[in-house]
């Protein structure tokens, strides 16, 4: 068997566990920038407030009426939160799989709790609760998929209350017939309009569907979420995932750059978050791509040049890439421009374990001071140690106006309690 544990809206929700005051109120969760409502609590929701990704400034007003508490995205809390609910999570079960920084499966294999399963999900759902106080709905199946639809009916469906379990026939018909196809795990907008097109309009009608018709017409991997609604299993998170071809670090700004010092500590930034991706998967790169400019909506003309750069040897070393692109930097700087965006991207990657040297251009990587920083700033947090290129106060970071305090990892934001 298998158990998916999914947090309720997670941000929001997140937000809400250390300011008791806004427990009751509904709580909305931005996106970079403070650009977009990307998280939504339950209480916002039913106020018609959604994870719709609608810019911020169309819904102040609305937000304003129904007294919503809104928030910047506080990565550092919902990181920590979320490591703290899997740790719940998986002293449950003999294996885990972090899927999300919200989502965790449980697998079980030959094991089965004393108490049934249905009790082992309401403890799972309690303990969570208990010790990290984040709301969460556990749905468990035969197979990932199946387990994926029962946390749906969980959260969705009435009478599951958080909890479902399809351990039987009668209930897998009758959850799967309330469940609409473009809701199934790995089935997306555009095949789930395919399959209406075929008549396919519920979870049930294509558990029902003929596997060879669904492989002639979608492929394997939807033959085997098929095969999923029937119980067998297909997915496993043991496969090896493939080395990523390329990376990319991009983000717009906090405010509109004019300096060239700070488009240059920009750009290096995103190197150095790039370099250690690189560096994470094992991997050593051919190729760099500088780019920057201004907004398409601005009332000036678009500009926005990319430069490419071919290194003599592949590298992962920070120093190396830095120097290249703060120098491609200065040649995309021009005065009076109002800088929006930047980015920094990488291509042609090799495995370092088969990367062929070059007699005549061999590698200058500064491996060990790159494990050592690797090191470091794994344990003590990103940008614990970076390059002096990037700058010491980023001015251009993004905008994060209604940022709530970092409760659980920064030291002067602890939580205060007066007895």
């Amino acid at each position: 068997m298998y158990a998916l544990c999914d947090v309720n809206s997670m941000y929001a929700s997140c937000e809400k566990v250390f300011d008791p005051s806004i427990r009751k109120r509904p709580v909305v969760v931005l996106t970079n920038n403070d650009g977009c409502i990307c998280a939504a609590c339950s209480i916002a929701k039913s106020l018609g407030i959604g994870k719709n990704f609608a810019p911020y400034f169309q819904m102040k007003d609305e937000l304003n009426r129904i007294g919503a508490v809104v928030r910047s995205s506080n990565y550092e809390l919902y990181a920590d939160m979320s490591q703290r609910f899997m740790d719940v999570c998986t002293r449950f079960a003999p294996d885990s799989h972090i899927y999300s920084i919200d989502e965790c499966f449980l697998r079980y294999g030959s094991y089965e709790p004393p108490e049934g399963w249905f009790e082992h999900g309401r403890s799972i759902r309690r303990t969570v609760w208990r010790q990290v106080r984040l709301p969460i709905g556990v749905g468990i199946g035969a197979t990932p998929t199946l387990a994926k639809v029962a946390n749906h009916a969980a959260k969705r469906l009435p009478g599951f209350r958080g909890v479902a379990v399809i351990d039987n026939e009668p209930l897998r018909q009758q959850i799967l017939k309330q469940l609409d196809v473009v809701d199934v795990w790995g089935i997306g907008r555009r095949i789930a309009a395919r399959l209406r097109d075929m008549g396919i309009e519920t979870a049930w009608q294509l558990a029902q569907t003929p596997v060879g018709l669904i492989r002639k017409h979608f492929g394997i991997l939807v033959e085997g979420t098929v095969l999923e609604l029937n119980g067998v299993v297909k997915l496993s998170w043991d496969d090896v995932k493939p080395d990523k071809q390329s990376i990319f670090s991009t983000r717009s700004f906090g405010q509109r750059v004019t300096d060239p010092v700070v488009l240059r500590q920009a750009i290096a930034t995103h190197t150095g978050i790039v370099a250690q991706k690189l560096r994470k998967q094992s991997s050593l790169t051919g190729v760099m791509v500088v780019f920057a400019g201004n907004s398409p909506h601005d009332n000036a003309p678009y500009y926005k040049p990319t430069l490419t750069h071919s290194f003599a040897a592949c590298t992962s070393d920070t120093q190396i890439m830095t120097t290249v692109a703060t120098r491609l930097a200065d040649l995309i700087y021009r005065e009076g421009v109002q800088f929006y965006r930047c980015g920094v991207g990488v291509l042609n990657l090799v495995g370092r374990k088969h990367y062929q040297q070059d007699l005549f251009s061999p590698s200058e990587d500064n491996t060990a001071l790159m494990s050592c920083i690797d090191q470091i700033n794994g344990r003590y947090g990103r940008g614990t140690i970076h390059s002096a290129a990037q700058g010491i106060k980023q001015t251009f970071a993004m905008k994060r106006n209604l940022l709530s305090p970092q409760y659980t990892t920064r030291l002067s934001d602890l939580p205060i309690i007066r007895c």
